[in-house]
């Protein structure tokens, strides 16, 4: 069963990158490909639901681009569609002295790129989050929530109306690079396709491995836990509450994020995960657990960070360390106010000199795409991530 164009990974960035394929070359013959029994199984079901404004990445990185016309795409996308979204806001807090530079140098970053943020004090900041404890805040309006599992399967419908081949529980085993196709197999069927696009997420390193390429990067799972707040005080936090990112760690922080259907998380910490797709302490993959021991880049990053990773662990560890956390941002939280949640992890890329790729990482290969890192905010780039993957294949 020969296609023009194949996509591996059924999470919203493969979606959108079918969508976008199809839009773009209305009579090819497009094939996707996911080996679990839903859309959206991993990340992007399992992620906070933040449509992301941006405000974190660096000006002209692709983050900070596709975060921008990304966002613009996905809420356009949503209401064409009729899917609940919101674009309700969040605050940034400092709450101890030396966040204040910090805090500026966000605001300031906000504003180069376009964002309506504003600077908030102490009483501003309760004004809007009443039961937050912070010197001061900004605001940033462009920041919203959406279930990216409906957004997903949405997309999976236009998929099928235009004609587009989807495939449910077809995990890939092999590939074929033969001179102008590739051929894969999977274990009912294979199917020969003339470019290959590889969106696998959790899996990407090891799907560009097998299609003959040789990233340098590799992927490293981080299990991020939530926990959510019981009904009785979802009051606590109305809108999105983050803290102001820890420069000595290259993750956001726990932070407070009102979901689309009234739910609020408390959440992530950021731990080594045992699995690449496992979900707490007790699931183990002995294969994916050796290939992070024995990659030089992980203990690079782990002994760099050494500090910061031993308060995640405890925390993942320990309830009343986690709500200790959480009470930084809103002191009121105890610890018979929160319930664990489920927890997502994140593929995250690492060079073996133990530095972590910052930006998304696309690489073109013979008749091939490859996104070897897509973490957050890849969910709200999704349609634009599509669109530019699309413009790098020929017709």
């Amino acid at each position: 069963m020969r296609y023009d164009f194949t996509v591996i990974g059924g999470g919203i960035v493969g979606l959108s990158t079918g969508m976008a394929l199809a839009k773009r070359f209305p009579a090819a013959k497009i094939l996707l490909l996911e080996k679990e029994k839903h859309w959206s199984a991993h990340q992007t079901g399992r992620n906070s639901g933040v449509i992301h404004s941006g405000i974190y990445y660096k000006p002209g990185s692709h983050k900070a681009e596709f975060s921008r016309r990304g966002r613009q795409a996905l809420v356009e996308f949503c209401g064409e569609h009729g899917l609940r979204h919101e674009l309700c806001g969040k605050l940034i807090v400092a709450t101890v002295e030396c966040e204040l530079p910090r805090l500026e140098k966000l605001f300031e970053r906000g504003l180069q790129h376009g964002l309506s943020v504003s600077k908030l004090n102490a009483r501003e900041a309760a004004e809007i989050e009443p039961h937050v404890s912070c010197l001061a805040a900004i605001r940033v309006p462009e920041t919203g929530i959406v279930d990216y599992r409906q957004v997903s399967e949405k997309i999976a419908e236009v998929l099928v109306q235009k004609g587009a081949e989807l495939r449910l529980e077809t995990e890939v085993r092999g590939v074929e690079r033969r001179s102008e196709s590739y051929r894969l197999e999977t274990a009912r069927e294979t199917f020969e396709t003339r470019a290959l696009i590889n969106c696998a997420g959790l899996q990407s390193d090891r799907v560009a491995r097998l299609a003959g390429a040789k990233p340098a990067a590799r992927i490293v799972p981080f299990r991020g836990e939530y926990y959510e707040l019981r009904p009785g005080k979802r009051h606590l936090a109305k809108h999105l509450i983050y803290p102001v990112p820890n420069p000595d760690f290259p993750f956001l922080g726990v932070h407070f994020t009102r979901m689309i259907d009234g739910t609020v998380h408390a959440g992530p910490n950021a731990v080594l995960a045992l699995k690449r797709e496992g979900y707490g302490w007790t699931e183990f993959s002995l294969r994916d657990f050796t290939e992070t021991m024995i990659f030089p880049g992980f203990w690079k990053l782990a002994l760099r960070n050494m500090g910061e990773g031993s308060k995640e662990m405890w925390r993942s560890l320990s309830k009343k360390a986690f709500v200790r956390n959480l009470q930084s941002l809103i002191p009121e939280v105890t610890d018979a106010d929160v319930v664990t949640s489920q927890s997502g992890v994140r593929a995250q890329a690492l060079l073996p000199d133990g530095q972590l790729v910052d930006d998304f990482l696309i690489e073109k290969d013979v008749n091939a795409v490859h996104v070897l890192n897509a973490p957050s905010p890849a969910a709200t780039c999704s349609i634009e991530i599509g669109r530019a993957i699309a413009e790098m294949l020929p017709g």
